[in-house]
């Protein structure tokens, strides 16, 4: 595909704030453009991880799924106007900021996951949107909003993106070319609005619930638990002797009890010859680690040195014996000679590799119950009429288990395992005609469309029902595998993507589909239930199984808004056709197209994947060749009045002799101005979160990068290297104060000023370097950089002399001792005195070495009406206070007032990237816990007592 000639109707003109507002008669800046609440959405993504039930996440795994929150804010804040966009309605700073202010607040309650269905939040949300839509009266902005701003994300992965498009009422288009990603968006975005309002057309639901008034897709849901708990008792009746219960012992309660587990270790022949039998390859022996009133469980093996075998015995409390198998290999557990992997591989490649019972796991009186091995092997399994046959993917890196003789897919499950999965999936088959019958019987059009026609009857309803049993069928896969492994903090089974991968498991769990605990049938079916519950079901979208850039080419004017691929950070078709063996195998009539092929397209994935490549260099330029490809696409069509969003997973690295730099990153922006693309923004996303306030990322990773750009217009200007430089000099220190003053965190700085500077870079059709070459981003990069630290030091003129003095000391010296004569001439370079800096109490000078003091040496009830109270001891006392509670540093605030407070908060900036260009970890998290929760300081101080109200200073 060739793209069209590019827009020439986009003229963005440099106005005399480089980029702020509006530019000429082109776009107006966007809030992504300008500044967000950064901390409040990191907070709220991270949180997302610990939010089970309802989530969508839970409806089927994905990996590298982007929270909700992120996608959510990021979606909002490219449509929604910076206040600096309207001068005529905004025409100061300070009311700009008050209006920032205002739209952070509702960003804020938007990110919460409980607001994500709460009407009101939603229509402050939409309002804003609005609002920033160029036409006439308010109803007509709604309008315009419903039918012409167009979502797309031609990578839509888990659905994130598509459904945060349709939660704020807009039009929401999704791709994907594989084919799970694409059903699961579908379930997300397409099915529940088709059927939302709708009651359950189960009988047994009708005649309980009666006329129920069913909000959004609750109907639906409601027929998924009804149908899901049908299959499970007819899975009962044909395969549960598969699964007998076990005696407890008399002190456990005796009688009967259910199997929550069977805990199973491979095993191998010893290479030592004087052993005849196998032995067990076992990664540990704790079942329960010791908790309070609970002693830690473990299993005993026992070796009979006779008969050469080893059986295993239960123990509570005293010292587990450590595991057989250790990253370097095994050991022989009777004679303690090593078992290399080779020799383990050998075994497996020979199918010589067994299993031994070595525990279960019942449901007991008091909760778990573990027991000694008591059946012998089941002999009885069923062959099932079909299994997944294809073969493993050859991808050593994700997938270790083809290498000890794993060939296909069926052979990551037991026999047992397969008898349950065929068990659950031929239930299906047998399940849709009685679906389609209840559904004509509740009055659903009796018409014969199918789902994957546009159809809303009743036969596109059993269809959809299917659809999301077929789901539970796979993430019961996720957890019936023989690469499940027993969680033995949680006592629960650990499912097979524990990571990103497909390992071996040495001892690994086999659930019981039919208990009522860990890795069951109904576990599974109400963690899809409860997905679809919450979904909002309002409008409807469109998700089709597409590669990226043709996807691009069937929406008009689209707002893009994606999160790619990463290069080979992972192998989405080669993982996910775990599921696929099985989805196709349940869901090929109902979804015949998505369900075409035997296993997931390879060839034409968007990764770096070495191992289908000719070599890695082969596999990078596939896919920053298709990802160029994609750019340019989005340069082409992007609706002009919004910008593209990009989420961006910042990881790889590479050290160099100037530092630490990330390759891949620098490539991706180099892709994006290479395209036609003007950067207008980067903002780094956090979804891990520290816990303690002061331990707050010093040098923390961002988990991505979400960049905002726009298409650069085709007859944009070039510019010299000087050019560029004065830009940033012009440019910097307004991007600098301003993402001070919404309280960015120092850890973040560098990455927010980004945007602003790669605005200036990337604004020109080329950057020439003084010997006519073009500039290449990474040197952008580097200027930039050196124009935040110019931006910073430049603030050093707002403090007094002694802060100044200590700051340039703090960077030679940390806080160790340096020689006196060296203090005595910065001293004097910066018109002060050495002994005024021990007077006002920063420094102590002894035995000829001058130090800073530690913030654990300063008195915190000195007074700090005292005219020596200086803004460096305003920021370490402010850092110290916040070490025992936010009060109390609020309480010096306001003592100190917002002039030394707000220079104490520049400070904190300039101090972190200090710590961290010095490698000072601890230095660096206190400067950046400080400036993180200055703005709930502010607030706290702002109604201070009245015998402490700003005493000038």
């Amino acid at each position: 595909m060739t793209p069209p000639p590019r827009r020439g109707t986009l003229i963005a003109l440099q106005d005399e704030r480089e980029g702020m507002g509006r530019q000429g008669t082109g776009f107006r800046k966007k809030l992504i453009e300008v500044a967000l609440p950064l901390d409040a959405i990191s907070k709220a993504s991270a949180r997302e991880k610990s939010i089970r039930h309802g989530h969508p996440s839970t409806l089927h795994l994905w990996w590298a799924r982007r929270p909700l929150a992120a996608a959510r804010a990021v979606l909002w804040s490219s449509l929604v106007d910076d206040p600096s966009a309207h001068p005529d309605r905004f025409p100061t700073e300070e009311e700009q900021k008050l209006e920032r202010k205002r739209l952070f607040t509702i960003l804020e309650r938007l990110v919460v996951w409980e607001n994500s269905n709460d009407p009101q939040t939603l229509r402050d949300a939409k309002s804003e949107i609005d609002k920033a839509i160029p036409t006439g009266r308010e109803r007509e902005r709604e309008r315009e909003r419903e039918s012409k701003i167009r979502v797309l994300d031609p990578f839509c992965g888990g659905g994130a993106i598509p459904l945060e498009a349709q939660r704020l009422g807009l039009e929401a288009h999704g791709g994907d070319l594989n084919p799970v990603a694409v059903l699961i968006s579908k379930a997300l975005v397409e099915i529940p609005p088709r059927f939302a309002g709708l009651p359950p057309v189960n009988p047994g639901s009708r005649d309980r619930l009666g006329s129920e008034t069913w909000e959004r897709a609750q109907g639906l849901a409601e027929d998924i638990g009804f149908y899901g708990e049908w299959m499970r008792e007819r899975a009962f009746e044909r395969i549960g002797h598969l699964y007998p219960t076990v005696k407890l012992p008399a002190e456990q309660g005796g009688g009967e009890a259910n199997v929550i587990a069977w805990l199973w270790a491979r095993t191998v022949r010893s290479p030592d010859p004087s052993w005849g039998g196998h032995v067990p390859l076992v990664r540990s022996w704790v079942l329960r680690k010791g908790k309070k009133n609970k002693p830690v469980v473990w299993v005993e093996p026992v070796v009979d040195r006779v008969a050469h075998t080893v059986s295993y015995q239960m123990r509570e409390g005293g010292s587990p014996p450590v595991g057989t198998m250790k990253r370097q290999g095994g050991t022989c557990l009777a004679t303690g000679v090593p078992i290399r992997f080779d020799h383990i591989r050998e075994q497996g490649r020979r199918g010589l590799m067994n299993r031994s019972l070595i525990a279960i796991v019942a449901e007991g009186i008091r909760g778990r119950t573990y027991l000694e091995p008591m059946c012998a092997p089941l002999s009885d399994i069923p062959e099932p009429d079909w299994k997944p046959a294809s073969a493993l993917p050859t991808n050593p890196r994700d997938f270790r288990a083809p290498l000890y003789g794993m060939a296909t897919w069926a052979d990551l499950f037991t026999e047992r395992q397969v008898a349950a999965l065929s068990t659950f999936s031929d239930l299906l088959g047998e399940l849709r005609p009685m679906v389609a019958e209840h559904a004509r019987a509740a009055g659903l059009t009796d018409n014969g469309v199918r789902l994957r026609n546009g159809g809303s009857g009743a036969a596109a309803y059993a269809d959809a029902v299917l659809t999301y049993l077929a789901f539970i069928v796979d993430k019961c896969a996720d957890y019936w595998s023989s690469v499940c492994t027993w969680h033995s903090s949680r006592e629960t089974i650990r499912n097979t993507f524990g990571r990103q991968a497909v390992p071996i498991a040495w001892d690994y769990a086999e659930a019981n589909p039919f208990s009522r605990s860990s890795g069951n049938w109904s576990g599974q079916a109400t963690w899809v239930r409860k997905a679809i519950t919450a979904v909002l079901a309002e409008r409807s979208g469109e998700v089709l199984q597409r590669d990226a850039a043709s996807r691009i080419t069937e929406v008009p004017s689209p707002v893009v808004c994606t999160d790619p691929p990463y290069y080979d950070n992972i192998s989405f078709a080669d993982l996910s056709d775990f599921f696929y063996v099985w989805l196709r195998h349940n869901l090929s009539d109902v979804w015949p197209d998505e369900c075409a092929t035997l296993l997931t397209p390879k060839a034409e994935e968007l990764i770096a994947n070495p191992y289908r490549a000719e070599s890695k260099q082969a596999a990078r330029e596939h896919f920053e060749d298709g990802m160029a490809k994609v750019l340019e696409w989005i340069s082409h069509v992007q609706h002009p009045e919004y910008p593209a969003t990009i989420f961006y997973a910042y990881k790889q690295k590479e050290t160099t002799q100037g530092g630490t730099v990330s390759t891949g990153w620098e490539t991706f922006l180099q892709g994006l101005v290479d395209a036609g693309l003007q950067i207008t923004g980067t903002w780094p996303i956090r979804t891990e979160m520290p816990n303690r306030t002061v331990a707050l990322g010093a040098a923390a990773l961002a988990s991505s990068v979400v960049i905002a750009c726009r298409p650069r217009p085709a007859d944009a200007p070039m510019a010299t290297r000087r050019e560029i430089l004065e830009s940033l000099d012009r440019r910097m220190p307004e991007a600098v104060r301003l993402l001070q003053e919404e309280a960015i965190a120092p850890v973040d700085m560098a990455q927010s000023v980004i945007g602003p500077g790669m605005e200036v870079f990337s604004r020109y059709s080329k950057v020439l370097e003084a010997d006519g070459t073009p500039m290449r981003v990474r040197t952008a990069l580097a200027l930039i950089n050196e124009a935040l630290e110019t931006a910073l030091s430049e603030e050093e003129t707002e403090f007094d002399a002694y802060t100044r003095w200590a700051v340039t000391w703090y960077d030679q010296h940390g806080h160790r001792p340096g020689p006196a004569g060296d203090a005595l001439l910065l001293a004097t370079a910066k018109n002060t005195s050495l002994e005024g800096a021990q007077a006002a109490g920063i420094a102590e000078s002894k035995g000829g070495q001058v130090r800073l003091l530690t913030r654990e040496e300063y008195d915190l009830e000195r007074n700090p009406a005292q005219q020596d109270f200086t803004v460096w001891e305003a920021t370490q006392q402010l850092i110290a206070r916040l070490e025992h509670s936010e009060t109390q540093a609020a309480r010096l605030l306001a003592q100190v007032g917002l002039g030394i407070g707000g220079r104490a908060r520049r400070l904190a900036y300039l101090l972190y990237q200090t710590a961290d260009r010095r490698g000072r970890t601890a230095d660096a998290a206190a400067y950046n816990s400080l400036v993180r929760v200055w703005i709930d300081l502010a607030r706290l101080a702002s109604s201070p007592p009245p015998e402490e109200q700003d005493l000038g200073l």
